[in-house]
């Protein structure tokens, strides 16, 4: 690893959920100390056991990790103060505006004034959320793919406020967990999402209109398009509840055509949320 690659000394992250989870794998890996605050303490101590169970995989396909050395750089609990000796904090709740304006203040006010403060939002705005932050020239959107472990591509969304030299602090330790990243400016949905969404969105309007079947639909773009993954296969992995909640905000901000389809709406109350749920576009029966 380059000097000017380097991982950040110390990484907080909100959430431990999926996402989280994947987030302090991915800078445990690169060397950082990592604190995963949840809301409870049966939420850390679950967080906790799903961080150190990704690193055991890593460790079984890589016998060169050190796996007590690794976990030994993980802590997880329900105090905020965790975040006192930090170099970045990452939000990674649920895509909910007020749960992550919640988050965010919470994370704000307990975090080093030097640090960076990043959103893992997928689709809302970092001019907004910024907004009511003490220090918005160190606020930017880090935005990782599930799963994480696996992923190559951070977005890396610089906002209005946002310091250049934030951005490109953030680029070299997105490059430090071996992976790419990209920059966009804050707009709706960003690069990926506003993309992504659009095709996963049509693909269950196909399937809503019975054009044909969600493998069907799959393998048009897979062995079509060369897609590594079909758009109702993403959508599972993603949870169809995390589309919808990234459609309705893109609908709010470019209209309808991100409204979502019935069927979605209806998969997500019917509680089918796709790989986390066990059903989705597909049966999924792998540990969850």
């Amino acid at each position: 690893m380059s000097e000017t690659a380097k991982a950040p000394r110390g990484v907080g992250v909100l959430g431990g959920g999926r996402m989280g989870a994947g987030i302090a794998h991915a800078f445990l890996l690169a060397g950082s100390h990592v604190s995963v605050v949840e809301r409870d303490a049966a939420s850390a101590d679950a967080a906790l056991a799903r961080v150190s169970d990704s690193i055991r995989r890593s460790v079984e396909r890589d016998p060169s990790l050190q796996e007590t050395e690794i976990i030994g750089r993980l802590s997880a609990g329900r105090d905020i103060a965790a975040f006192t000796d930090v170099d970045l904090v990452i939000e990674a709740v649920p895509e909910d505006r007020e749960l992550k304006e919640q988050a965010l203040a919470r994370a704000e006010a307990a975090m080093p004034a030097h640090a960076t403060l990043a959103s893992n939002t997928s689709s809302i705005s970092i001019d907004d959320l910024a907004a009511n932050r003490v220090h918005p020239e160190l606020f930017l959107g880090l935005h990782f793919f599930n799963p994480v472990p696996a992923s190559a591509l951070v977005e890396i969304v610089h906002g209005t406020a946002t310091d250049a030299a934030v951005t490109d602090l953030a680029g070299r330790w997105v490059t430090s967990l071996g992976k790419t990243p990209i920059v966009v400016r804050d707009s709706p949905g960003f690069a990926s999402s506003r993309l992504g969404v659009m095709l996963g969105l049509e693909a269950i309007r196909m399937l809503e209109e019975g054009v044909a079947s969600a493998a069907d639909i799959d393998a048009a773009m897979t062995l079509g398009y060369r897609h590594p993954m079909g758009p109702l296969r993403t959508t599972d992995i993603v949870g169809l509840d995390v589309r919808l909640g990234i459609a309705e905000e893109l609908e709010r901000a470019l209209g309808a055509r991100f409204a979502p389809p019935d069927l979605l709406r209806r998969m997500v109350a019917e509680g089918r949320l796709g790989r986390k749920s066990g059903e989705g576009f597909y049966a999924w029966n792998e540990e969850r």
